[in-house]
């Protein structure tokens, strides 16, 4: 068994990164950090609980399986797996779901841009 202080944490977590093609840029604007911030984790031998904690969140990735010294298992599910009345509530209510929104906005838009080449065709000045 591997001892704690023999870990590379930085290391660790770019190979979780990695592994599962999440994007440097999207953990950034998730993390609310810069990209080179993210660069300076990975070389990092130890990082804080907090840092570790937040790309977990960020990335929905449970790393109490990495770092079982660090966290439990239950830390990272409360973050990770919606409380069920939050699931339950988006299928009564569709209207609450992300998605709902953004697809009627792309409707919206592409009813604009038809109403738009259809003046464009029947303006008199051409």
């Amino acid at each position: 068994m591997q001892i704690a202080m023999d870990k590379h944490y930085g290391h660790i977590i770019e190979r979780i990164i990695r592994r599962n093609g999440y994007s440097i840029s999207e953990l950034a604007r998730l993390t609310n950090v810069n990209r080179r911030s993210i660069y300076n984790w990975f070389n990092q031998k130890s990082l804080k609980p907090e840092i570790i904690f937040r790309i977990g969140c960020a990335l929905k990735h449970d790393f109490s399986e990495e770092f079982p010294e660090l966290f439990t298992e239950d830390e990272f599910q409360k973050v990770i797996v919606p409380p069920k009345n939050h699931s339950e509530d988006t299928e009564d209510n569709p209207e609450g779901s992300s998605s709902y929104w953004k697809d009627k906005y792309i409707k919206i838009l592409e009813e604009y841009n038809r109403l738009l080449v259809n003046q464009v065709k029947h303006d008199p000045k051409k």
